[in-house]
């Protein structure tokens, strides 16, 4: 009799592309939304998000994102425009947002600085939670969360070098600034009672901010929970029953499906090991997950935006911690010494990425997870 084979844990990526037309100019998605299930507008007008169902192998991962990405690609073609994997625009460029009552509730809270957020692109992992496991698989991903570095895609905002992670820095550092709680890596946990008690303070401080800010406590209850009101780069979401990775920028294809599917390996390896926090240095090992105290985890994290894996300190910690750190190639790193000297600069290396992009998906074999 046959031993059936173990459950796997589910796995999805939602991923942003910035859209262009063929001069590389910033243009509205228009009917690139209806040319795949998944397509949907963000909250500013040149992004496009693409999203895959829960899936349960790597394999399917792979072929359902390439799929999807690849219907949206044609579309494109037929309309002369393009996607860039890219994490910001790189020059200077009015970012439009999309009209929205959530949209101009954040605007009254965060203020001036919301408009950094409007400049960025990301990737977003969701791991399926695993019975009695959510809290270990929460705590797993915050300490995995300096792997943002392996999908660094730019170091520029407004045409200058701001860091390997520029994305990460204009959300963490500069965006959220002023309200560091909905933005910012939260510490582990110990429980689900504490996360919970964590995203009603959350909640009660955002909803103070808005109607301190003008906006009707009601208009913010309409358009926000506690689930929503919060920016956090790990989550436990109980809308999906996933644990949310939200910090990698955009990138090609193969690099998210490769990085989206190991974090879902090493979660789903929890059920079976034991998890401790101790220690600054972290270590993966087969049925053992040491995940450093949580003040050494950002000082990780900071490197990986700063430097990404040029810093010898994240590429230690991410070989240690399960990555095969050399079987990506971030795109941020291919920048270096170019300078972004004018607009039609910007618009020429929008082109050649969104050409980046096309060929990754044209030539996409079937890929391992890591």
């Amino acid at each position: 009799m046959l031993t059936p084979e173990p459950e796997r844990i589910r796995r999805s990526v939602e991923v942003e592309y910035w859209v262009i037309d063929d001069d590389g100019r910033l243009v509205e998605p228009g009917p690139l939304v209806d040319a795949s299930p998944g397509a949907e507008r963000e909250f500013v007008e040149p992004l496009l998000e693409i999203k895959t169902t829960p899936c349960e192998t790597s394999t399917e991962l792979r072929e359902e994102l390439f799929d999807r990405i690849g219907a949206v690609l044609e579309r494109a073609d037929e309309l002369g425009r393009g996607l860039v994997p890219l994490g910001t625009p790189i020059a200077f460029d009015e970012i439009r947002e999309l009209p929205s009552d959530r949209t101009q509730i954040q605007n009254r809270v965060v203020g001036e600085n919301f408009e950094y957020a409007r400049h960025c692109a990301g990737t977003h992992v969701h791991v399926e939670q695993q019975p009695g496991c959510e809290i270990d698989q929460l705590n797993t991903l915050i300490a995995l969360d300096p792997a943002l570095a392996l999908l660094n895609s730019s170091p520029y905002f407004r045409g200058q070098p701001l860091a390997t992670g520029a994305r990460s820095k204009l959300y963490r550092w500069l965006a959220y600034d002023d309200v560091p709680h909905q933005g910012w890596l939260w510490s582990y946990v110990d429980d689900a009672d504490e996360w919970n008690r964590r995203l009603e303070r959350r909640y009660e401080e955002f909803v103070t901010g808005a109607t301190d800010a003008g906006v009707a406590r009601q208009a913010v209850e309409a358009n926000f929970d506690p689930e929503s009101a919060i920016w956090t780069p790990v989550q436990l979401r109980e809308e999906f029953s996933t644990v949310e990775w939200r910090s990698p920028d955009s990138a090609l294809p193969s690099q998210i499906v490769r990085l989206a599917n190991r974090m879902a390996d090493l979660a789903e390896r929890l059920g079976d090991s034991d998890v401790r926090i101790e220690g600054k240095t972290g270590d993966v090992r087969e049925e053992t997950f040491v995940l450093p105290e949580f003040d050494a985890v950002l000082e990780y994290v900071n490197q990986a935006i700063r430097d990404g894996i040029e810093s010898a300190a994240v590429r230690s910690y991410l070989e240690r911690m399960g990555f095969d750190v050399d079987a990506y190639e971030p795109i941020a790193h291919e920048f270096e010494g170019r300078e972004i000297t004018s607009a039609d600069t910007a618009r020429a290396l929008r082109l050649e990425y969104a050409t980046r992009l096309e060929q990754d998906v044209r030539r996409a074999t079937p890929l391992s997870s890591d």
